[in-house]
């Protein structure tokens, strides 16, 4: 890794919040629809380029975000804040459509065992089925993001080959889309493979807009985010308050926690154009919703900017230094 990724020298990197979908999804506690709604506002005022909002999804396959429709439809939108929505098909794409989404974001894995695990289909039934989700978002003029699972390893195969990410990620740019997303899906990544991975992708297609989602299931997620920037990449997905989890590690962190990366990248240099205060704000209120704790450590610990004020007791304390100093010198 180079030297030059610990200067971030005010380069520009996209912060893009997946907690209302990814992180409210694994959850037990219904969250209520005016929470929700509160919530991605808080999280489009706080700054994010991207917020994935919901999925629409079979309520009964993910009963934590049936009211996918009235979030969509209820929340505010900000000039600069992207408002994503997972989709699994074609009707899927259609309500989030007519629900007013900015982006559908589709997703299958590059691992056949995991598609089949996940899915329940095969790669090729899944890419088959996202060609014609990926037209009626294009005759409705939606944007699409295709997320590549398990690009960097599958909990069942093992190392997935680098070649077989490009030639999935090759298939949905030929179609258009307007980006891809490559996911560490169980926190398998590490920070060499970040590295050449990005760097091929980069290389291959410069314009084609890439994220990074990480998982630090093995608390590897923020040098993972350091060597895909020193590779070239900018933007990356991310979940206030650390929510979200890993099915293939019970008990582990799932998604790199959004205030975390903010705080990190902040202190080296990087524009994120994210107000960490507010964001800190916005975690700190989860475990109430949710009804548990939260992995984020800037709501436990607080940014190493807030201070804490000294002991009432300490010019007392140094008044008797300056007396044990004093006794020191004259000998006694």
């Amino acid at each position: 890794m180079s030297t030059a990724v610990w200067n971030g020298a005010g380069r520009r990197i996209h912060i893009q919040e997946v907690g209302p979908r990814d992180g409210l999804q694994m959850e037990k506690a219904f969250v209520p629809t005016a929470q929700k709604i509160a919530m991605v506002n808080a999280l489009s005022a706080a700054g994010l380029a991207k917020v994935e909002v919901t999925a629409f999804v079979s309520p009964t396959a993910i009963p934590a975000l049936a009211d996918a429709e009235s979030v969509l439809r209820g929340i505010e939108r900000r000039p600069g804040t992207v408002m994503t929505c997972l989709v699994p098909n074609v009707k899927g794409a259609q309500r989030a459509m007519g629900a007013g989404a900015d982006e559908l974001n589709l997703v299958m894995s590059v691992s056949e065992t995991h598609n089949l695990c996940n899915l329940r289909m095969l790669r090729s039934q899944s890419f088959a089925g996202l060609q014609e989700v990926i037209a009626v978002a294009q005759q409705g003029q939606a944007a699409v993001n295709v997320s590549l699972s398990c690009s960097f390893g599958c909990p069942m195969e093992g190392d997935v080959p680098e070649q077989v990410v490009l030639d999935w990620s090759q298939r949905f740019i030929a179609l258009g889309v307007q980006g891809i997303t490559l996911c560490d899906t169980t926190g398998m990544a590490h920070p060499a493979q970040v590295h050449a991975l990005v760097r091929a992708f980069k290389a291959r297609w410069p314009q084609t807009p890439l994220t990074l989602h990480f998982h630090d299931t093995r608390a590897m997620a923020l040098a993972n985010v350091l060597a895909a920037i020193d590779a070239g990449a900018d933007r990356f997905d991310a979940s206030v308050g650390g929510l979200g989890g890993c099915p293939y590690a019970p008990g582990a962190s799932g998604n790199a926690c959004t205030e975390e990366l903010v705080h990190a990248l902040q202190l080296m240099g990087y524009d994120t154009g994210v107000d960490l205060a507010a964001l800190t704000q916005v975690a700190a209120g989860l475990p109430a919703q949710i009804g548990h704790d939260i992995p984020s450590a800037i709501v436990k610990a607080g940014p190493v900017h807030q201070l804490h004020p000294a002991p009432a007791s300490l010019e007392e304390i140094r008044s008797r230094a300056h007396e044990r100093l004093q006794a020191t010198a004259n000998g006694l």
